[in-house]
């Protein structure tokens, strides 16, 4: 950031008038310039302006700070002395270091840009297309230079559109929030905004589905072999090869990713075509507000302008007083109504000056408003723990099912059942033995039924033991049957 001191500098006009002037030797192919060549080339170019004419001795602590900034690089050049004195003083010069080139005309470019220019590339969209037909013949051709400049061109004109479309709906919302002070600059340029924006939409929609084919029939050719070609054209000579490609790679994503949507949502130009809908429907709003505001003859700049003619109409400052407090309503006192907690002892008809004081709410007091308990709190919610207790919970099911599946398999004679068998037995036991509703009476057979096991009890003449981990289990009279 250090390279942007002299935009924010004392005597910043002064240094932009000298980086003028190095960019201006720049052009005619000069690059090294003394302090007497920059003040004459100031002479040329800055003779309409006073604080651009400078001196030789002025220009001289000016490149100085420049350089310790790190705009501009110093060497010294002991051919300009003309004799000892002058070798001995040690002649410098200057020239632009690379980044304060960079600097220097982001500066000019903030200078020079006119912030309501603003448009949508709809003629763009057609180009787009024509290259991407030619990227696919070159490639097919195996004509790495011709692949390099339609890779160019393409990067260079889809950022083009994209800066212009963030461009124009920057510009297009500071419009719609300054219209309500200035109707007529958005009535004087309603119908071109809209016949711009619908056709650039329709086109959008129009060439959207021919640019995801093309970009297929490129990617078809072999994509690989494409951006390898590209980077081997690539004059970046400080750069490997496997940079330049995977730079080229980088620019090809950004490129398919406008057209082609990912797997996640829409692709970008579909994004751009829902956001050019919107800003039509906002402006078409935004003009029905301005028309009812023009025929009712009553806006907030009107109502203003009433308001400050009464105020200078005013014949004393005590009737100003008055008309301020009626208007803004500021100086009314706030009335409070509220039980005293005492009301059995002091009546409601007492004045407040008599009665002892009463505590209120902050709130009542700033506002006027009873308080509130006001939004519930934010629901804690502890996600690792449920994870964990639902985790316990299917490990239970699992071991249940598998425990049933033995026991259906094993059956109950013969063998000893394990805890979970003899869970699982238990609980099919209390299911059959809850079936037997009659208390008195002969009772038949009962059923009971879980996780694809079915245990059957049946009357028999003799007792029924069951063997488990926990112990035996007997069951008089009862014969069990587990399938």
């Amino acid at each position: 950031m250090k390279l942007f001191s002299f935009a924010t500098a004392e005597k910043r006009v002064e240094y932009l008038w000298v980086l003028r002037a190095f960019d201006h030797a720049r052009a005619n192919y000069v690059v090294l310039l003394h302090a007497a060549e920059v003040a004459t080339i100031l002479g040329r170019i800055a003779a309409d302006d006073v604080s651009g004419q400078l001196s030789p001795a002025e220009v001289t602590p000016l490149l100085e700070q420049l350089h310790v900034w790190e705009v501009l690089e110093r060497s010294y050049d002991g051919t300009r002395a003309a004799s000892l004195a002058e070798y001995r003083n040690r002649h410098f010069v200057y020239q632009f270091s690379q980044a304060g080139y960079q600097v220097f005309r982001a500066v000019e470019d903030v200078l020079a840009a006119r912030l309501d220019d603003a448009s949508l590339s709809r003629l763009a969209l057609p180009e787009l297309l024509a290259d991407m037909k030619e990227l696919a013949a070159a490639n097919k051709a195996a004509d790495n230079d011709v692949i390099f400049r339609k890779l160019s061109r393409l990067d260079a004109t889809l950022s083009d559109m994209a800066t212009r479309a963030a461009h124009f709906y920057l510009t297009l919302g500071d419009l719609v929030r300054t219209t309500e002070i200035t109707p007529e600059t958005f009535l004087s340029h309603k119908d071109a905004l809209l016949t711009h924006m619908r056709e650039f939409s329709s086109d959008l929609s129009r060439y959207a589905p021919k640019l995801a084919e093309a970009i297929r029939e490129v990617e078809d050719t072999g994509i690989d072999d494409l951006l390898r070609r590209a980077a081997m054209s690539d004059e970046r000579v400080f750069l490997p090869l496997a940079e330049r490609e995977a730079d080229w790679r980088a620019r090809w994503n950004g490129l398919t990713h406008w057209f082609l949507p990912p797997e996640s949502g829409p692709s970008e130009s579909e994004r751009l075509r829902e956001g050019t809908m919107s800003a039509i429907a906002a402006v078409l709003s935004l003009l029905r507000r301005v028309t009812e505001t023009r025929r009712g003859g009553v806006s907030r700049e009107s109502q203003l302008r009433h308001l400050a003619g009464w105020f200078a109409a005013t014949p004393s400052e005590e009737a100003a007083h008055a008309l301020f407090r009626a208007v803004f309503d500021l100086g009314r006192p706030r009335h409070l109504s509220m039980v005293h907690p005492d009301a059995d002892i002091i009546p409601d008809s007492r004045s407040w000056w008599e009665a002892p004081p009463v505590e209120i709410s902050r709130t009542l007091a700033e506002t006027g408003r009873a308080p509130s308990p006001g939004a519930p709190a934010r629901v804690q919610r502890n996600d690792a723990g449920i994870r964990r207790l639902r985790e316990e919970q299917l490990a239970g099911q699992r071991a249940r099912a598998s425990a049933a599946k033995s026991l259906a398999s094993g059956g109950v004679h013969e063998r000893v059942l394990d805890n979970a068998e003899t869970d699982v037995l238990l609980s099919l036991l209390d299911a059959a033995l809850t079936a037997r509703v009659p208390v008195s009476g002969k009772v038949g057979g009962a059923s009971g039924s879980g996780n694809g096991v079915k245990l059957t009890l049946t009357p028999h003449s003799e007792s029924t033991v069951v063997h488990t981990a926990r112990g035996r289990l007997h069951l008089d009279g009862l014969r069990v049957t587990v399938q």
